[in-house]
């Protein structure tokens, strides 16, 4: 496995450093040769509670498997079982403002909050270090609903029926527990595996939201 033997936080860092561009970097180093003096703030701390480094300890990363506008996923394995999971690590350089840590912690919250199901992906642990916040996951191995949608060209009005069974299943589980996904689309799908009865999991909660339910 190519790069099984960097961890998610040294990917991060990668991240963190591939964002500046040689011009900006020469300006970022004359700064601080002029202002030695001044200190750098800690590093933002999004998920009070969790351990630090513990992605470094427990666990290797491998390949990436996608990313969105704030997170990268990769394939990640346990250092002890040899288990195979998706870890989602999401670079503190992004999380601009006081609203983006608080969708942070919400999208944590939300994915512990939920009871566990075949329906929906399975959060292993939530933990952060200086760089980024990891989301450990269990791994769907299948693919996005997205892809095979159109991989298949059209679905039988049976197969159709099991599909939306599903994606209905998730909003009521959601809604029963006070949770509104608000991302529910192909791409937000996965197969657990690539059989043609694989079971099809909800993921991404970073745009869901917590919400009274009506007595």
């Amino acid at each position: 496995m190519g790069n099984c033997c960097r961890s998610p936080a040294a990917v991060a860092r990668e991240d963190v450093k591939s964002s500046f561009s040689n011009h900006d970097h020469g300006k970022r180093i004359n700064n601080e040769n002029h202002n030695t003096n001044k200190k750098t703030p800690p590093p933002v701390t999004v998920l009070g509670g969790a351990a630090k480094d513990n992605m470094e300890e427990r666990y290797l990363v491998d390949r990436e498997l996608g990313r969105g506008e704030f997170g990268v996923t990769y394939l990640c394995i346990d250092r002890d079982t040899r288990e195979l999971l998706a870890c989602k690590s999401i670079s503190k350089r992004k999380l601009r403002t006081a609203v983006d840590i608080d969708d942070v912690r919400r999208e944590v919250a939300i994915m512990r909050h939920l009871p566990k199901s075949s329906s929906i992906v399975t959060l292993r642990e939530a933990c952060e270090d200086d760089n980024a916040v990891h989301l450990v996951m269990e791994l769907c191995e299948g693919g996005e609903l997205f892809d095979r949608i159109v991989a298949r060209g059209h679905y039988t009005e049976r197969a159709a029926a099991a599909v939306a069974k599903t994606i209905v299943e998730v909003v009521q589980l959601c809604h029963k527990h006070g949770v509104i996904h608000r991302d529910l689309k192909p791409e937000n799908f996965l197969f657990a595996n690539k059989k043609e009865n694989s079971p099809l999991k909800a993921i991404d909660f970073g745009l869901s939201i917590f919400f009274k339910p009506v007595a």
